[in-house]
């Protein structure tokens, strides 16, 4: 696509029409190495020419801006400006990302709970299918986006997700097609510095390992999950990904390496310059993207609010919408780019009416089972555990090892929720805490989670605007459990999830169940539990 493109992230999906394509000047570079130019990556510690001195600060018109710095837009800033001669603006609504709460693989239980600099904290509308309950949407606000946030867990979907798309006709999404693309980004520890292995790469910009100090605990879920009948892989993104095991990280060093390190720092966690090799990629954090300016029907810039200042940065060539799965959809509605009813409605100017525009929104829903089990191997809140803490806390800073380094959601598995289906609907997170609607609900004591997510929801909603105003917080409406295929998937995945915690490995530690008391017997009485 020119003009327009967007890249969707993480759980949800709102899909926007291929018609939402905006003429422009000049021909898309198309991601390929430039001739003469080596590729991005030679090692497996960054790229090999680290980014330089931005452009002029005075300068408002670049070939390309890019509107996001999440885990697209900066791979998009850094593959075009492998071109020496294109220019790339790369706006980020955010701040840096060189804070404790994003290197710190454990910091994201600070950010994770409530709005702040580096989280959007967006709530949902309040869903029928949660018993009128609002859902808890955290959305990575700064450099690397939600890459900056999440658990890092290295997962690529599965191979048929890909041969779909395919089949649809999105020509060039096959598996075949986009597995060169993964081995170029990833540089594996298991394969480092090696390009001959088939399904992983040991070269690219984007560090995966597996965990430096793994919990003895989440060890023991993955011997539960095998003593319930479930069999061991030894790597979801191999030859096949039912099973249970250890997750792989986007670590480095014991640090998060999040989208921003691996493709606009050059790898170093505290350059503050983004780009000390390339001198036209500009990088502007504090940014916030307040609507695509229109010449007809082409895109030639965007509005930005720029430290209080109003600022219009021009587009000789593309602007590029990456501003994630809310954001991209507000944006484009912001500018006049969508349902027309709505965009009235809000004293919106029609520049192009596409109904699909934040429309078809797909999340993946969790149901969580805790078990409250006094055990210092698993973080909690006690007087005991915060001597602990502190323990690991020095430890970490002497070794970057121990329980500073954990992703939380340390083991888990994809399984079936009925066994006649061709690959797992269903995806468990084992965490080494009681976790509980991202940390927003306080426990006292230690104890454990496990999730269940459906990997393909049937429900499907909308985002939509609740102001013309792009830095007010979108709309957000899942309709959670309205398609009542979801409800019977988390139920298998409850259930295969009870028999897991019940065997030995795990229940000769002990504890109490936290569900809640008169739910415990059947399915039926489950459900309203669930939601």
């Amino acid at each position: 696509m020119t003009g327009h493109r967007f890249a969707a992230r993480h759980r949800t999906l709102p899909l926007i029409p291929r018609t939402a394509v905006f003429e422009t000047q000049g021909p898309a570079y198309d991601g390929g190495t430039p001739s003469g130019r080596t590729p991005e990556t030679r090692g497996c510690a960054h790229p090999e020419t680290p980014m330089s001195t931005p452009a002029p600060a005075d300068s408002l018109t670049f070939d390309y801006v890019i509107v996001g710095a999440g885990s697209a837009g900066c791979v998009l800033a850094s593959r075009l400006t492998e071109d020496p001669d294109v220019s790339v603006v790369l706006l980020e609504a955010g701040p840096h990302d060189h804070h404790f709460s994003v290197w710190v693989p454990a910091g994201c239980a600070v950010s994770l709970p409530f709005r702040n600099a580096r989280n959007y904290a967006y709530l949902t509308t309040p869903q029928p299918g949660l018993g009128g309950r609002q859902g808890y949407q955290p959305r990575g606000r700064g450099l690397g986006g939600s890459s900056s946030l999440n658990a890092m867990i290295y997962i690529r979907g599965h191979r048929h997700d890909y041969d779909h798309w395919a089949a649809l006709g999105c020509t060039g999404w096959g598996w075949d097609n986009v597995l060169p693309y993964f081995k170029r980004s990833e540089c594996n520890a298991r394969v480092a510095g090696r390009d001959d292995d088939p399904l992983h790469g040991g070269n690219g910009p984007l560090h995966v390992s597996d965990l430096r100090t793994g919990n003895p605990i989440a060890q023991r879920f993955v011997e539960a999950a095998v003593a319930a009948g479930y069999r061991r892989n030894d790597d979801f993104n191999g030859p096949e990904q039912e099973g249970v095991r250890l997750y792989q990280v986007t670590q480095y060093n014991g640090e998060r390496w999040n989208a921003a390190r691996a493709y606009l720092h050059g790898g170093h966690r505290t350059d503050t310059t983004f780009n000390r090799g390339r001198r036209l990629l500009t990088v502007l954090p504090g940014t916030q993207a307040l609507r695509i300016v229109f010449e007809g029907k082409r895109a030639t810039g965007v509005t930005v609010d720029r430290a209080g200042r109003t600022e219009t940065l021009r587009a000789r060539r593309e602007v590029i919408v990456s501003s994630g799965t809310f954001g991209s959809p507000q944006l484009l509605m912001a500018s006049g780019v969508g349902p027309a009813a709505h965009l009235r409605a809000l004293g919106i100017p029609v520049v192009q009416d596409l109904p699909g525009v934040g429309q078809n929104l797909q999340d993946h829903l969790d149901i969580i089972l805790h078990k409250k089990v006094f055990n210092l191997d698993l973080i909690g809140y006690s007087l005991r555990g915060s001597v602990r803490m502190l323990r690991e806390i020095l430890r970490y800073r002497r070794e970057r090892h121990g329980m500073i380094a954990t992703n939380f959601a340390e083991a888990g598995g994809f399984i079936k929720s009925r066994p006649d289906l061709r690959e797992p609907d269903l995806q468990l997170h084992f965490v080494v805490a009681m976790a509980d609607n991202h940390n927003r609900t306080f426990n006292y004591g230690h104890g454990y989670s496990c999730h269940v997510c459906v990997l393909r929801p049937a429900s499907r909603g909308e985002v939509r605007l609740a102001s013309a105003d792009t830095r007010e917080a979108p709309r957000i409406d899942p309709r959670f459990l309205s398609d009542p295929a979801d409800m019977a998937g988390m139920m298998a995945g409850f259930r295969a999830v009870r028999g897991i915690l019940a065997q030995r490995p795990l229940a000769e530690l002990g504890g109490v169940s936290c569900i809640r008391k008169g739910y415990e017997a059947t399915a039926r009485t489950t459900k309203p539990c669930a939601r």
